[in-house]
């Protein structure tokens, strides 16, 4: 039977629902923006303090509680009261606030926060709203028509295997401080291998970062993950907290939770590598979302941003559309500039100081 460009196309939207445009007014430190993101790699890029992992948990927030639904079979399409609950509950657990209006930008007499998200596949499409006023609740602007069946997986900027046995239970037990993005990451570590062909395409990542690890992730029956060394297995907590983040990282893809069709966010991969390590994890980013991944980062790392640029130049490696969101502090809250290169983006204070120190450095020697 043949199949018409318009049927192929809305299939194809099906199978990689990328997530495109995202919409805010009011969020946070955040002033109103809408970005358009890449269907491969997205690069957040500022300072302290601009809302970069903002901008990663709240995609994430609104993503995770449709996949999670629609795994666990709540029922056969999105429902208004589900997913107004699941939202405004998903929103308190990742970003904490004392009620959800703390999340509305603060500025005098009652203001308004709305956030749309929208996607490769329409049916996935949703928006909410909600005022400073509120405790917690979220009113739901855009049912979507359908659950998402992607996996979303968001890497903190800390490692979790060390923490890993007993977290959930502790989590879900207790009142705890904790973020609920780690309790999901410790979900998805502990999630089963894949084997044969449901690894297939992923086996030469993996082979990768267990070659710079010198051994293999593996998760023992007393809950605890070890590096398995010919020599034996070596606790997690002995090895460098670098590698430890990209034990994670080969943990994740060896059980299918990054995969292709689904979302990556991870915040600051940069944070305690060194530079030799950052180039390995800007190859890792760069070959996740070339096979099919679409992937959030957010950093400040320069080092880190020359390594994507490298790759992307790279006539060797498979093309990687990038998107570039530089994000600016000014009076009126924080605003974004974004573009497909570097040059895009505005000057960020972060990137500029490095370079400048490598002109003061330079001129020491004249």
């Amino acid at each position: 039977m043949r199949i018409s460009p318009i049927e192929k196309a809305a299939m194809y939207r099906r199978v990689f629902p990328a997530l495109r445009t995202m919409s805010l007014k009011r969020f946070t430190v955040l002033g109103d923006m809408e970005l358009q993101f890449s269907d491969k790699l997205n690069v957040i890029i500022g300072e302290n303090g601009v809302g970069k992992t903002h901008l990663l948990k709240l995609a994430y927030s609104l993503i995770a509680p449709s996949e999670e639904a629609g795994r666990k079979g709540l029922a056969s399409s999105p429902t208004k009261a589900h997913l107004q609950k699941a939202y405004a509950d998903k929103l308190g657990a990742v970003f904490q606030p004392d009620s959800l209006g703390r999340l509305v930008s603060r500025k005098q007499g009652r203001e308004r926060c709305e956030i749309a998200l929208k996607f490769a596949d329409e049916r996935l499409d949703t928006a909410i709203s909600f005022a400073t006023n509120a405790k917690t609740e979220v009113q739901l602007d855009q049912v979507p028509e359908s659950w998402c069946e992607k996996n979303p997986v968001y890497l903190p900027t800390r490692e979790l295997l060390t923490i890993y046995r007993g977290f959930v239970s502790l989590y879900e037990g207790r009142y705890t401080e904790f973020e609920e993005t780690w309790r999901d990451t410790c979900l998805h570590l502990g999630n089963l291998l894949l084997k044969g062909e449901s690894l297939t395409g992923a086996n030469s990542l993996i082979a990768s970062i267990e070659t710079v690890l010198g051994g293999k992730v593996v998760l023992e029956e007393n809950g605890r993950f070890y590096l398995k060394l010919p020599s034996g297995n070596m606790e997690m907590s002995l090895l460098a907290e670098g590698h430890r983040k990209l034990a994670m990282l080969a943990r994740l893809i060896a059980n299918g939770s990054i995969a292709s069709g689904g979302y990556l966010f991870w915040d600051e991969p940069e944070a305690n590598l060194n530079p030799r390590l950052i180039k390995f994890a800007a190859q890792m980013i760069y070959a996740l979302a070339a096979s099919g991944v679409q992937v959030f980062i957010a950093t400040h790392s320069l080092f880190l941003l020359r390594e994507l640029e490298i790759l992307q130049a790279d006539k060797s490696q498979t093309p990687c559309p990038m998107r570039f969101f530089g994000l600016h502090r000014t009076d009126e809250g924080v605003r974004v500039e974004q573009g497909d290169h570097i040059d895009d983006i505005g000057e960020i204070v972060a990137l500029e100081e490095r370079l400048k120190q490598s002109d003061r450095y330079l001129a020491m020697g004249n």
